[in-house]
């Protein structure tokens, strides 16, 4: 196990709305006000994007199992922010559906929103945590700096 300590910062509201790609827009709203850890709290619709569903078989490193959705489906989810080699990195994980047809899991490469989605975006202070890459699962993964390492944020 590892772990961090920080504090709350800022707390912002955001809509996506129709027609807006809600992963590049919160990106782009995270570089812009200078956000390098948090977390983003999410619902609304969204109308086509794509989701990792799971690993097609249970070893490292994982080949992802990916599914698209269209057609107006609702969503629900979550997202950190850390910082990464290339700024700040955001990982979604959610569930979207329609009907009884529901897929839960990673949100990748895009997700269009339908009408509207809600955003609440809680910036954390002092921690210490980075992504790297970690050669095991072939993943960029957070991990804590240890006591005495890396300056906290902001």
């Amino acid at each position: 196990m590892q772990y961090t300590e920080g504090s709350v910062g800022r707390v912002f509201y955001v809509r996506v709305d129709h027609g807006e790609d809600l992963l590049g827009t919160l990106q782009r709203f995270v570089v812009e006000k200078g956000i390098r850890s948090g977390i983003i709290q999410f619902l609304g619709a969204v109308e086509k994007g794509r989701i990792v569903t799971g690993p097609r078989e249970p070893v490292l490193p994982p080949d992802p199992m990916w599914e698209s959705y269209t057609g107006g489906c609702e969503l629900v989810g979550l997202a950190t922010i850390t910082p990464g080699p290339d700024g700040p990195h955001l990982h979604y994980h959610a569930s979207v559906g329609r009907g009884r047809d529901v897929l839960t899991g990673c949100l990748r490469e895009q997700a269009v929103a339908y009408i509207i989605v809600e955003a609440v975006i809680i910036e954390f202070l002092g921690t210490r945590i980075r992504r790297r890459f970690d050669p095991m699962t072939g993943l960029d993964l957070p991990f804590a700096e240890p006591h005495g390492g890396a300056a906290g944020d902001r």
